[in-house]
């Protein structure tokens, strides 16, 4: 039952972000199934792997690949689907904690928490990025390849 609710709420929350960033009416849900899909992959994954960057590098590969795809079928930005999708992922509680025992002065406490967080946020780009990459050289092949096949013929 619990992960049943959190696959909700992280739906509800990314389906909010994407009419906080103006996502079209048409593409809401495609942009709030992308926080149900990150946090659904991290949830799974989370029966086997125990370190929380991980996690969520592998849970950004998977919503990255999920928003490059419905970017070109809807002809929109890849951000209107990542961004949302992504939310779910934000180590909130980790920030707030490391700013909390920043200013307490709490240094024992702040620098494996900051660490962490650091970590986390490091996975998640790590997992855009590669993403990103390879749509990027992919889209450059096709390119290519339709460039060559429509060419023509040197005699």
């Amino acid at each position: 039952m619990t992960y049943a609710v959190q696959l909700v709420t992280a739906f509800l929350g990314s389906l909010g972000f994407s009419v906080l960033f103006n996502v079209r009416r048409t593409k809401l849900l495609i942009a709030g199934f992308g926080g149900l899909l990150s946090w659904g992959v991290y949830l799974l994954l989370a029966q086997w792997l125990t370190e929380g960057p991980m996690l969520c590098f592998y849970a950004s590969v998977c919503v990255s690949i999920y928003a490059e795809v419905f970017a070109r079928v809807k002809k929109t930005p890849t951000t209107s689907f990542l961004v949302p999708g992504m939310i779910p992922l934000i180590p909130g509680g980790a920030l707030y904690n490391t700013m909390q025992y920043a200013i307490a002065g709490n240094w024992a406490e702040f620098f494996p928490t900051a660490a962490y967080t650091l970590r986390v946020a490091l996975a998640l780009a790590a997992g855009i990025i590669l993403i990103s990459s390879v749509m990027r050289v992919a889209a450059a092949a096709a390119a290519a390849v339709r460039r060559r096949h429509t060419e023509p013929l040197q005699k």
